[in-house]
């Protein structure tokens, strides 16, 4: 057998060789990615469907009422946290609110913008269970920069 051109010669290998196997090995390396799990939610789009936020980075909503989330063991304390109902499809989600004395600034009503907490493959983050949003702004001042003194929080 001189020329075999893709045509899978007898060498005992389970892949095709040759100068026109690059479709084949394509195709047979694609069927077994849809048994990794990471490469099927992205294909199936499942990320984007069941994640509130529908695939953007941040989102705008307002807030409902002020609770406290009990952190995991083995730590002991009440993580200040907020309920949130995003504007852009209404559904409502519990978004932590970072530093000593953050809440003191948000007010049931305000409008605040909440991002990714960073946690695991999008999960939630630490020791704070279900909670997978952070509050980054609130009436359009920097939370950060309220919390430092270097902006007041505009009345409405």
């Amino acid at each position: 057998m001189k020329h075999c051109y893709g045509l899978k010669a007898v060498t005992g290998k389970k892949s095709p060789q040759g100068l026109f196997a690059a479709r084949k090995l394509r195709r047979k390396r694609l069927k077994f990615r849809w048994s990794q799990r990471e490469f099927k939610i992205k294909m199936l789009g499942l990320k984007k469907k069941h994640d509130p936020l529908e695939g953007a980075p941040m989102a705008r909503g307002i807030v409902l009422e002020k609770v406290g989330v009990e952190a995991r063991q083995p730590n002991s304390a009440v993580r200040k946290c907020v309920r949130v109902q995003l504007a852009k499809n209404g559904k409502v989600v519990t978004a932590f609110v970072p530093w000593d004395g953050g809440l003191n600034f948000i007010d049931e009503h305000d409008e605040v913008i909440i991002e990714g907490i960073g946690g695991p493959r999008g999960r939630s983050m630490g020791d704070i269970p279900g909670v997978r949003y952070k509050v980054i702004m609130v009436n359009g001042v920097s939370l950060r920069a309220l919390y430092l003194g270097k902006r007041q929080k505009p009345t409405r």
